[in-house]
C-alpha cells in the first residue's frame, strides 16, 4: 500500500487541522520510520512543521548507530532533532514513562501541540488481547485511542487502523529484542496470536472490531446518561444495579491516577448503595466522602489549626484540630490512650445532622445524647467527631467525652492519644 491511502484517511479524520508544529516519536524501527517518511512527504499538504524526538535506550549494540543515523537524517532534511538517553534500571514501564516524560518536556518547551506515534492495527489487537489475559474490565478493552489529550495538545496515532503489513518496507533498524520471549507482549505477538490464528485467520481483525464496538458501547452509555447527576445519592440509588455499576466507572474516569482494584471498586459500590454517611481513605491520597445527599472522591490537603474543615489522621502520625492534638500509634501494653480495633485513617470533623454512635448493643444519635446530658445548643457546635471505617469512634467536648463501646472480643490494633492544648 502506498502513503496516498493513509493521507486520504488522515485528511478525512482532520488529525492536524488544529496543529502547526508536530513532534514525531521515532525509534528507528520500520513503523516509526514509515511514520517519519509519511509526514515528511505530506507536511506541506497537511500544513505542518515536523520534528524528530528519539530516545536512546542503550539496550542494543545498534542503539548509538540509530541515534547517529536519525540525527544526520534530520540535519540533511533541516529538521529539529531532540534526543535523550535512558538512565537507570531498564523495564518496559520505566522506559515508556521516561519516553513520554521527555516528549512532554520537548512539547512544552518548544511549543509543539501534537505528538505523533506509529502504533498500528497489529499493536491494537495485541493490546486488547493482553488486557483480556490480564482480566481488565470491559471499559479498558477499547484499546489504544487514535487521539487523546497529551501535554499541551494531543497524542495522535494516524496508523492505528492500518496493519503493519500495509506499510512499505523501507530502510529501518531491526530490533532483535522483539523476537525474545521475555516480555508478555512479545509472546503475544510471536506465539499466542499466530497459534490462535490457525483456528481463525481473522482473529486480529476480530480483536480490533471488539475494541471498536466496546468504545461505541461506552460512548453510547455516556451520551444516554450525560444528564444524570452521578453524585446525587438518591438519584444514584434509584438506578438498577447494572446502571450503578457503569455510572461509578464513568465517574472514576476523572481520576486516572487512582487505579483502584476490582475489589476496591466493589467496596465503593457497596458503600454508595447502602451507607448513609461515610468517609474513608480509598487509595493514593484520595478519600470517599458521602452523606445522605451527595458523594465525592477528593484529596484532602493539610489545613490550618483554626480551620474547621475535616482533617485526616493517618496511622503513625499526629494532627492538630481546634484545641486538640491527636496521635495515632501502634497498640501497646500501656493503659494510656484509647484502644482501636483498626489501623485505617481517622477522619476528624465537626458534627453533622444524623450522626450516631454505637453504645454496645444499640446506637444513639448525638443530638439525643446532647439533649439527655443537657448540653447547651451553642456548646454542641464545638463537638469534635472522630470517625473510622465509616463509624464514629469518639466525640469530644471540653469536659465531656463519648466513646464507642466495642465488643469485648474485638482485637485492638492501635491506640489513640489526645492532648487538650488548653489544659
Amino acid at each position: 500500500m502506498t502513503y496516498d491511502k493513509i493521507f486520504k484517511y488522515v485528511q478525512q479524520k482532520n488529525f492536524f487541522t488544529e496543529h502547526s508544529k508536530v513532534l514525531i516519536a521515532v525509534s528507528g524501527g520500520v513503523d516509526s520510520m514509515n511514520l517519519l517518511h509519511f509526514l515528511h512527504a505530506y507536511q506541506k499538504q497537511l500544513g505542518i512543521e515536523i520534528a524528530i524526538a528519539h530516545i536512546n535506550h542503550k539496550q542494543r549494540l545498534q542503539a548509538d548507530e540509530e541515534e547517529i543515523y536519525l540525527k544526520n537524517w534530520a540535519q540533511k532534511q533541516d529538521l529539529p532533532f531532540y534526543c535523550d538517553t535512558y538512565k537507570g534500571e531498564f523495564s518496559e514501564k520505566k522506559a515508556r514513562d521516561f519516553r513520554y516524560a521527555f516528549f512532554k518536556k520537548v512539547m512544552l518547551k518548544y511549543d509543539y501541540t501534537a505528538l505523533v506515534t506509529a502504533h498500528h492495527a497489529d499493536d491494537q489487537a495485541e493490546t486488547v488481547f493482553l488486557r483480556l489475559l490480564r482480566g481488565s474490565r470491559l471499559r479498558y478493552l477499547t484499546g489504544i485511542k487514535e487521539v487523546q489529550p497529551f501535554a499541551c495538545g494531543q497524542l495522535i496515532r494516524p496508523f492505528l487502523t492500518f496493519s503493519k503489513k500495509d506499510l512499505p518496507d523501507i530502510f529501518h533498524f531491526e530490533d532483535v529484542s522483539n523476537q525474545e520471549d521475555s516480555y508478555l507482549r512479545n509472546r503475544i505477538r510471536n506465539s499466542y496470536l499466530p497459534v490462535l490464528e490457525q483456528e481463525n485467520p481473522r482473529l486480529t481483525q476480530h480483536l480490533i472490531e471488539l475494541s471498536v464496538e466496546t468504545e461505541k458501547l461506552f460512548r453510547a452509555f455516556d451520551e444516554l446518561t450525560q444528564d444524570l447527576d452521578i453524585q446525587d445519592c438518591q438519584l444514584f440509588q434509584k438506578q438498577s444495579e447494572a446502571v450503578q455499576y457503569f455510572l461509578l466507572q464513568r465517574y472514576l474516569k476523572d481520576f486516572p491516577d487512582l487505579n483502584i482494584s476490582k475489589a476496591q471498586f466493589d467496596d465503593l459500590l457497596h458503600v454508595l448503595r447502602s451507607k448513609a454517611y461515610y468517609y474513608h481513605h480509598v487509595k493514593n491520597g484520595y478519600y470517599l466522602k458521602k452523606d445522605d445527599k451527595r458523594f465525592e472522591i477528593t484529596k484532602i490537603g493539610l489545613k490550618t489549626d483554626g480551620d474547621d474543615e475535616p482533617r485526616v489522621l493517618e496511622y503513625d502520625s499526629m494532627v492538630k484540630y481546634g484545641q486538640f492534638i491527636f496521635s495515632f500509634q501502634k497498640e501497646t501494653a500501656s493503659k494510656e490512650g484509647i484502644p482501636l480495633k483498626s489501623l485505617s485513617p481517622i477522619l476528624i470533623r465537626r458534627r453533622r445532622p444524623g450522626d450516631k454512635i454505637q453504645l454496645g448493643s444499640y446506637s444513639k444519635k448525638l443530638r439525643r445524647l446532647f439533649i439527655d446530658d443537657k448540653i447547651l445548643p451553642a456548646k454542641r457546635l464545638e463537638a469534635v467527631v472522630l470517625e473510622q471505617d465509616g463509624e464514629i469512634i469518639l466525640v469530644l467536648l471540653d469536659d465531656v467525652t463519648y466513646l464507642r463501646k466495642d465488643f469485648k472480643d474485638d482485637i485492638m490494633k492501635g491506640r489513640l492519644y489526645i492532648q487538650n492544648r488548653n489544659w
